[in-house]
């Protein structure tokens, strides 16, 4: 009447594929967790870089004096990772410059960021003696009534 229940608990096969299963779920949770801390530097990394270019460009813009020429310089104490390069040359309009900021990793020298854009400068009036007269075109008179 006491029949043994060959049914009852689990056998070896199934422990091991629920032992498969579960190491997979955590080898590949690993994986994504790893991934998107990667992608967190990085987009760190591609931020500050796209900060400095940026304020590079509101440097000359705040300067106003725009020379032809490449420049190179550190980012300072903080941002010891970065370097940039600017090039500054005319682009075929009186007053007209292409400004290319370069940010790379200044202990691989692999660019990291670039930008570029046009500023414009308005080229030197010569100059003038006393006001401009009213004949002189552009000239404003105003008339009192």
């Amino acid at each position: 009447m006491n029949a043994p229940c060959r049914n009852s608990g689990f056998s070896l096969v199934e422990v091991m594929c629920a032992i498969l299963i579960l190491g997979i779920a955590l080898a590949g949770l690993t994986q994504g967790v790893t991934t998107a801390l990667t992608s967190s530097k990085e987009s760190e990394l591609q931020t500050t870089a796209t900060l400095v270019a940026a304020g590079r460009v509101e440097t000359l813009r705040a300067e106003g004096n725009l020379s032809d020429g490449a420049t190179e310089g550190e980012c300072g104490e903080g941002l010891s990772l970065y370097r940039w390069k600017q090039s500054i040359t005319r682009a075929g309009i009186d007053g007209l410059h292409e400004v290319d900021v370069v940010v790379q990793n200044a202990k691989t020298g692999q660019s990291i960021y670039e930008l570029r854009t046009l500023l414009f400068q308005p080229p030197d009036e010569p100059a003038r003696g006393g006001s401009r007269r009213s004949n002189e075109p552009g000239s404003r008179r105003r008339e009192g009534r």
